[in-house]
């Protein structure tokens, strides 16, 4: 689960690249200037982060900040699991897990708005119970909780 606390987010950057990388070498595809420049703006906070939110620091790195362009990399980097979509928020957050799917849910605090993935094995469990107790098959999850993190929580 992402780090909610107030942190340097270099280290969390500089990781999210490496298994980009590493996820594009295993699946045969490219991580594009512009798709690794979406990726580290995403990865900057711990907080959703819209399309449009991306277009001007993407033009002020020298990029193309068309719509099309920026959603044509979010869609990449969704497509191969680097990052997740916050449905609720229409925002993208970085992926813990990169690079297989798995059930995705995220904690999102109502206070801060940092968001944090939830662990998937539990998720996964969880699915799982859901069909045998409902008798129904699960093709897809998303989860979203909101409240206040734990820093948030301990504020006066």
């Amino acid at each position: 689960m992402a780090n909610l606390h107030p942190h340097n987010h270099d280290h969390c950057i500089r990781t999210a690249i490496q298994r980009a990388q590493t996820v594009c070498e295993q699946q045969g595809v490219r991580l594009t200037p512009v798709r690794r420049r979406v990726l580290e703006l995403v990865w900057q906070n711990h907080k959703p982060t819209g399309a449009y939110e991306l277009l001007p620091q993407l033009a002020a790195d020298g990029f193309n900040s068309a719509p099309p362009t920026v959603y044509r990399a979010l869609d990449f980097l969704l497509e191969i699991g680097l990052i997740h979509r916050i449905s609720s928020l229409n925002a993208f957050i970085g992926c813990d897990h990169p690079g297989g799917q798995h059930p995705t849910g995220f904690f999102i605090c109502t206070d801060c708005g940092n968001a944090a993935e939830l662990p998937a094995a539990r998720l996964q469990a969880f699915s799982a119970e859901l069909e045998q107790v409902m008798g129904v098959q699960v093709a897809s999850s998303s989860y979203e909780l909101t409240g206040l993190c734990g820093v948030c929580r301990l504020k006066p």
